[in-house]
């Protein structure tokens, strides 16, 4: 099988900043939005996966659409669930839970949150599928467990990464029993 091309995009800004948002669904930054779609006019691709969250799939929804591809929504994308913290403001937390999690996120997840192994089963789950040029509009856990898996980074390596809200990470993917990529280009 020949390699492929996997984009993988941070969706848009959400309409409030600096929470832990997990899975909630706040919808995007409409002045957010556009920052999408104009990054992705430069990349080629035959559909777009998305998170079902709104701050990713209404940008994936207009880029598929003005692209004339399919886009096809997926849970599998979401954010780490952060449990008991979604949509707090990270330095209103215990700092030592925090630092805890941050230090070790599969011995010491959020309360009643995911495990970083977790996230990287759900994405793994998604990724087999793709084999073909593709655009994923993801979140910046999705997108690292998407890097730790490709390309065998590991917790630290993957979270190490900026992902500001829009980036665009370029992979070529070569597929088999364990996918593995290259990242060839990386736009913030």
């Amino acid at each position: 099988m020949n390699a492929h091309m996997l984009h993988l995009m941070r969706h848009a800004a959400p309409q409030t900043t600096g929470l832990l948002l997990g899975q909630l669904d706040m919808p995007p930054h409409p002045d957010a939005v556009p920052l999408c779609v104009e990054r992705a006019r430069a990349i080629d691709f035959a559909q777009v996966f998305s998170s079902d969250l709104l701050r990713a799939a209404i940008p994936a929804e207009r880029i598929a659409a003005a692209a004339r591809v399919p886009h096809h929504a997926d849970p599998r994308w979401r954010e780490l669930h952060f449990g008991a913290w979604e949509g707090a403001d990270p330095s209103t937390l215990p700092a030592v839970e925090t630092a805890r999690f941050w230090d070790a996120p599969d011995d010491n997840p959020p309360p009643d949150g995911e495990r970083w192994s977790d996230l990287r089963l759900r994405v793994q789950s998604a990724l087999v599928h793709i084999d073909r040029p593709t655009l994923v509009l993801g979140h910046a856990g999705s997108m690292r467990a998407a890097l730790s898996l490709l390309c065998g980074f590991s917790y630290r390596q993957a979270w190490a990464i900026d992902l500001p809200y829009a980036a665009l990470l370029s992979l070529r993917v070569w597929p088999g029993e364990t996918p593995t990529a290259q990242i060839t280009a990386l736009t913030t």
